[in-house]
């Protein structure tokens, strides 16, 4: 009877064996797969970016100095979901994708400070005081950085709301957010953050409080390249003599995209899209004004989700910075800047693709569903089935 028991047992522990083993097999595939998929994949691809090289030595006169090199990280419309649009895993799958991609670029390249070019949230326009506090609360964990990294943000429509929909109450509550500073300086470079959305031109409140303030920095601007030391300058400290680099949401006027190329621009059949005023991109007037008060030696925007290069009066470079998100691109980026007081260089680093992660997934999907026919015996081994193959082929 006892033989008869032990043999039972045998027989019954063969089965569990193998079942225990298929189970660890399929857990090792599974945590190698997210492993690689959620975490390392985004160190593969931003490894290979490296901050462009920049001239560094400036002349003063006849004696040559070495100039303080600033590396900026500009990245734009991450359009974090709010609680009306979007599926839950929608926003968690693009979060997560942004948190992580963030977090490896700062990890692997130390810049000092990263700018935003606005559309921070995708509902801001219409959020809730509750849903806004829950949307910031996100965007804190996800583009949380060291306290020697600084990080600055200018508004964009989804904001604030485009010129129709914006209001004095969504400014101030975008600007206790995320400042409303308009000059930044530092290491003897000055960078102008303007909210766009307000530059309609047509003398609202908030329009007109744009404009006198970006008059203000012009102001102070131009006492620091031509009147140092000028009564009319008043008696504040004066800014480096540096022509300014100029952050905003939406794009100087241009017709469309039809000059823009590259793998990230706006796709084939929408470049010969004719831009609206006020809506794709700044007005003429808008953008000429900025440009003369400003003079700025470079501008980089976002809003339209793709990458451009222009050229304003055939010397100013504009470059518009690509989503940052895969809800907007399957290959978002975001540039690289090396800027000195008196000269930049700059680069795009690419993140992962959302097809090549997917198809890495799909793929994994039908290995795992071989390997668990195989262990059941639904499914000859592809080895044991090469192996046979070879034996005929032998004997024959």
């Amino acid at each position: 009877m006892a033989v008869i028991e032990l043999g039972f047992g045998r027989q019954s522990f063969h089965p569990f064996k193998r079942k225990s083993l298929l189970l660890l097999k399929l857990i090792a595939v599974v945590f190698a797969l997210l492993l690689f998929c959620e975490f390392l994949i985004y160190y593969l691809a931003i490894f290979q970016c490296n901050w462009p090289e920049v001239n560094t030595t400036a002349y003063d006169g006849e004696q040559a100095t070495r100039e303080p090199v600033l590396k900026a990280m500009f990245l734009a419309d991450t359009h974090l979901l709010g609680e009306f649009l979007g599926h839950w895993l929608d926003k968690l799958r693009r979060e997560w994708q942004m948190e992580r991609a963030f977090q490896t670029a700062l990890w692997l390249l130390q810049p000092e400070v990263v700018f935003i070019l606005g559309d921070v949230f995708d509902e801001g326009k219409w959020s809730t005081p509750e849903a806004w506090a829950d949307d910031v609360q996100r965007f804190q964990k996800m583009f949380r950085h060291p306290s020697h990294v600084q990080l600055k943000v200018v508004a964009g429509n989804h904001d604030i709301g485009f010129h129709y929909e914006m209001n004095t109450y969504k400014v101030e509550r975008f600007e206790k957010v995320f400042s409303s500073e308009r000059l930044f300086s530092w290491k003897g470079i000055n960078f102008v953050m303007v909210n766009s959305v307000a530059l309609n031109g047509d003398g609202c409140g908030i329009c007109s409080e744009a404009e006198a303030e970006l008059i203000e920095v012009s102001h102070r601007l131009n006492c620091s390249r031509e009147a140092r030391g000028s009564r009319r300058c008043g008696p504040g400290p004066l800014l480096p003599i540096s022509a300014p680099v100029l952050l905003q949401h939406y794009p100087l006027y241009r017709r469309s995209d039809a000059n823009c190329s590259g793998d990230d621009a706006a796709p084939p059949e929408e470049r010969d899209i004719p831009f609206k005023e006020n809506y794709d991109v700044l007005s003429r007037e808008a953008s000429q004004k900025l440009l003369w008060w400003l003079q700025p030696r470079l501008v980089l925007s976002g809003h339209t989700h793709s990458a451009c290069e222009v050229h304003h009066g055939g010397r100013v470079p504009e470059l518009s910075v690509p989503s940052f998100s895969w809800r907007n691109r399957n290959n978002p980026s975001f540039i690289m800047g090396s800027i000195t007081p008196t000269d930049y260089a700059l680069s795009k680093c690419y993140l992962p693709r959302e097809d090549v992660v997917l198809v890495i997934y799909c793929g994994a999907v039908g290995f795992l569903v071989v390997l668990t026919l195989s262990h059941l015996g639904l499914l000859a081994s592809p080895f044991l089935s090469g192996l046979n193959l070879l034996r005929k082929r032998k004997t024959g």
